[in-house]
């Protein structure tokens, strides 16, 4: 015989708020390993020229919401089978376990706020770069100028863009057309690259801002039950 009126109530409700908040956690995870093998972002990060690298500032963020995702899943089972077993010990561990979770992800969020232009940014000034290397190395060196115009070809195919805003699209287009460079899309888009980067980041970025606010909710309302069921537990007659 286990608690009785409102606090198996409460048990009941901490059951499905564990629940949601599992399948939460398997979301996040979802969603993590989508934007991890994202084909458009795949193909920007992992490009390389003359030893630099995309940056990886976006990669890290999204291995850290993989490993949420999975420690979500293991405590919003801890949560069901202790608020299912009316156990003490288990609703004390998950509790402590869900303060640990929200503390990390109020302190992730701040840190995300703070550097949400961080990626766009990072990978508009690699793109500059490559842009800049590939005008200066059209007459001198013709195996950079190769490699330049292949990295620069998956930039404007992957994002359908030629140029960084401007004469710069138009000239580009133009260089193309003459047979000087081959780095614009095949369609032939004018789209300025860094509005396309700053899209692309951005609406990626506020999809896991989303998430991360909906779990925090939950969170909120599983901690409160928890001890609540907790507290219940301790002063049933029944135990």
């Amino acid at each position: 015989m286990g608690v009785e009126g409102c606090t198996k109530c409460i048990k009941y409700m901490l059951f499905f708020f564990n629940f949601i908040f599992w399948l939460a956690g398997g979301v996040i995870l979802g969603v993590a390993l989508w934007l991890r093998h994202d084909p458009k972002i795949s193909n920007l990060l992992e490009l390389e020229f003359d030893g630099a690298h995309a940056p990886s500032t976006f990669y890290i963020s999204v291995h850290i919401l993989i490993a949420v995702g999975a420690v979500m899943m293991v405590v919003g089972f801890l949560g069901c089978y202790g608020a299912i077993q009316e156990s003490q010990c288990l609703l004390g561990t998950f509790f402590a376990c869900l303060v640990i979770l929200f503390a990390c992800e109020v302190a992730a969020g701040i840190w995300g706020y703070m550097h949400r232009e961080t990626v766009s940014k990072e990978m508009i000034t690699f793109y500059d770069s490559l842009y800049t290397n590939a005008l200066e190395q059209q007459f001198t060196d013709q195996d950079k100028k190769k490699a330049l115009s292949t990295v620069l070809k998956v930039f404007h195919e992957t994002l359908s863009c030629c140029g960084k805003g401007g004469i710069t699209n138009v000239v580009t287009l133009l260089s193309d057309k003459l047979g000087v460079t081959d780095i614009c899309p095949s369609s032939g888009a004018l789209t300025n690259c860094h509005n396309r980067i700053n899209e692309l980041f951005s609406d990626k970025i506020y999809l896991t801002g989303i998430a991360a606010l909906v779990v925090a909710v939950i969170m909120i309302f599983e901690m409160i039950f928890s001890m609540v069921l907790c507290c219940g537990i301790r002063n049933s007659p029944v135990y």
